[in-house]
């Protein structure tokens, strides 16, 4: 299949940021466990201290407070950490036997099951927050480039250029490697790709498969079980424009890719086209 190959010039920059990204994200990871223990630890003081100069009921709710936090600011991990780490702290210093996880009143081992009880449902709360406002984020990140995206590719002077923009669009979107190859009587004819990936054989097989009549493929589904990139057509058919790729972290792939995809599928089909009666 003859193609042109495009490579964005700034390649290496992107992968050393995607990199750099990835290494951010296991230090956050790292950092809210960590955030998690020494909150944990925190609270076993003040309860110890606090047991000690005047021992008072309920004393194991201190212990919540670091499942809160750790929930709303870092995750579910870091959050159920906290709360199993708090059970176990309570009972090692704040039960009799004191300094030992043996329970010797078995109304403690109730209140210990009822604060690791209360902190999994605190960190399913706090986590399903803190998703809800990562959600909100993500989606005004997502408009901003698509707004972006939208004004850039109206002034890009050539077909190449606009997949070439919109190649660059699809990596920011969705922090992956992206890939626009565009199509002329069923052959690609130019690639377009940011986000340091290269295309392989078996991406370029799935997207002759594609150009034969498929819907859209996906990576390491069959038959494209060697295919790094998921790819969707722009247009079907005789008008067919183009073909659209992302390689999504398998780990980290979004539940519907598709509803951002068909906005921008549709903006680069109207992009084509003007430049085309341009032409």
């Amino acid at each position: 299949m003859a193609h042109i190959e495009s490579k964005a010039p700034e390649s290496d920059a992107a992968m050393s940021g995607l990199g750099s990204a990835f290494a951010s994200q296991r230090g956050k990871v790292a950092s809210g466990y960590l955030a998690a223990l020494a909150m944990t630890a925190a609270a076993t003081a003040l309860a110890v201290g606090v047991d000690q100069v005047s021992p008072i009921p309920n004393l194991s709710l201190v212990f919540v407070l670091p499942v809160v936090i750790a929930g709303a600011s870092f995750g579910f991990g870091p959050s159920l950490a906290a709360a199993v780490l708090g059970a176990l702290a309570f009972n090692f210093f704040l039960t009799e036997p004191r300094l030992s996880l043996a329970v010797e009143d078995p109304s403690n081992i109730w209140a210990i099951g009822l604060l690791l009880l209360v902190g999994i449902i605190v960190s399913a709360v706090a986590f399903s927050s803190q998703r809800r406002g990562a959600d909100a984020a993500r989606l005004r990140s997502q408009a901003k480039v698509l707004k972006h995206y939208s004004r850039d590719i109206l002034a890009d002077g050539t077909s190449e250029a606009i997949a070439a923009t919109t190649a660059k669009a699809l990596s920011a979107l969705f922090g992956a490697p992206a890939a626009v190859l565009l199509v002329n009587g069923g052959e690609v004819v130019f690639t377009s790709k940011a986000g340091g990936s290269e295309l392989q054989a078996a991406d370029f097989e799935a997207v002759r498969t594609l150009l034969a009549g498929g819907t859209g493929s996906r990576a390491g589904v069959y038959p494209e079980l060697a295919s790094r990139f998921d790819f969707w057509p722009v247009g079907q058919g005789a008008g067919q424009q183009a073909v659209i790729g992302i390689a999504f972290d398998p780990d980290d792939r979004p539940e519907a890719p598709e509803r951002v995809i068909d906005v921008v599928a549709a903006l680069l089909a109207l992009a084509l086209e003007r430049r085309r009666e341009g032409d």
